[in-house]
């Protein structure tokens, strides 16, 4: 048995995989510029094709491109060959993916591409094999040793891929212009694409789940409305709908603590009049900024008016986990 220590072969492993990385920089070269100018005046799709461990590596890839700005998808080099090949179209760009340049399921379908006039860029270790002469751009990942010491398992060629790929995705982004704007399109529901896309409109209680007394309104009635909208608060508007100001639970404990009659006292009297607003367009990280900074956990959302158009309640943005 073989008592080298498991952190000695790591060390080696990632060492030759950094090496094999390093080794990706000369290859950005005018057949590099080339594919990308490719792939960005590409009309369709980026369609990656692999197969085997090249198959897991271009679905990565294709993920990445179609995350940052470059439509793209991918299709097993089988399936290619048993219908999948009609999912692409003549304004596509072919990313195939093969470290010998000899898969068979890749070579079967060039007569295709070549009828479709599909570009095809080609990433492989071996930049004479039959598909590296049949492509449009050969991008060569060259390999001096894989990691794993039987010399068989993809490592260093995948991971080398893997980055080439991430460096043609960066290189398209930053050519686009794409923006953390952009970013969070394709991405609604991670924590980038919830702050820069969930607007108050979002989640604010509106209708009837909208606390709201007219001017004139004794406390007791008040405080019906309160309870039973369960936010902890009620605004308080005029005749013609237009907002004159907000009472709290705060502010109730205070008329009580104040020994003021819940009957017969009016809620315009103990009202916080020019109370924060905010437009119902504005991002919910805006409206969690200003309710942070003025020290209230509900704000109200108003049109140009003044009129009242819903709520929301800091509990409504922190459940969402934008911060």
């Amino acid at each position: 048995m073989n008592t080298k220590k498991f952190s000695d072969s790591a060390r080696n492993v990632i060492e030759i995989e950094a090496n094999a990385i390093l080794n990706l920089l000369p290859q950005l070269d005018s057949k590099f510029e080339r594919a990308c100018e490719l792939f960005l005046n590409c009309q369709g799709h980026i369609v990656v094709i692999g197969i085997g461990k090249s198959g897991h590596i271009g679905n990565k890839i294709a993920a990445t491109l179609a995350s940052t700005g470059s439509p793209a998808f991918f299709i097993h080099a089988a399936e290619a060959n048993h219908g999948d090949l009609g999912m692409i179209n003549s304004k596509d760009v072919v990313l195939a993916i093969s470290h010998s340049g000899e898969t068979d399921e890749l070579i079967s379908i060039l007569p295709t591409l070549k009828f479709l006039n599909i570009p095809f860029i080609l990433m492989t270790g071996n930049p004479n094999s039959t598909l590296a002469q049949q492509a449009t751009v050969t991008l060569h990942i060259p390999i001096e040793q894989e990691a794993c010491s039987l010399g068989l398992a993809p490592t260093s060629s995948s991971t080398a891929t893997l980055v080439m790929g991430d460096a043609i995705a960066i290189a398209l982004l930053n050519r686009r212009g794409f923006s953390s704007n952009d970013f969070a399109k394709v991405h609604p529901r991670g924590h980038l694409g919830r702050r820069l896309l969930l607007k108050v409109a979002d989640i604010m209680h509106t209708g009837p789940a909208l606390p709201n007394v007219r001017s004139g309104t004794p406390l007791i009635q008040t405080l019906f409305e309160i309870s039973q909208k369960r936010l902890g608060m009620t605004i308080i508007t005029d005749e013609n709908q237009r907002l004159l100001g907000i009472f709290t639970d705060g502010d109730l404990r205070r008329a009580i603590d104040q020994g003021l009659n819940l009957q017969t006292t009016l809620v315009d009297h103990v009202m916080t009049a020019h109370c924060k607003t905010i437009n119902k367009d504005k991002l919910a990280t805006e409206a969690l900024h200003l309710m942070e900074t003025s020290k209230i956990t509900t704000l109200i959302i108003a049109d140009k008016e003044k009129k009242p158009l819903g709520v929301v309640h800091i509990h409504d943005i922190l459940s969402r986990k934008i911060t």
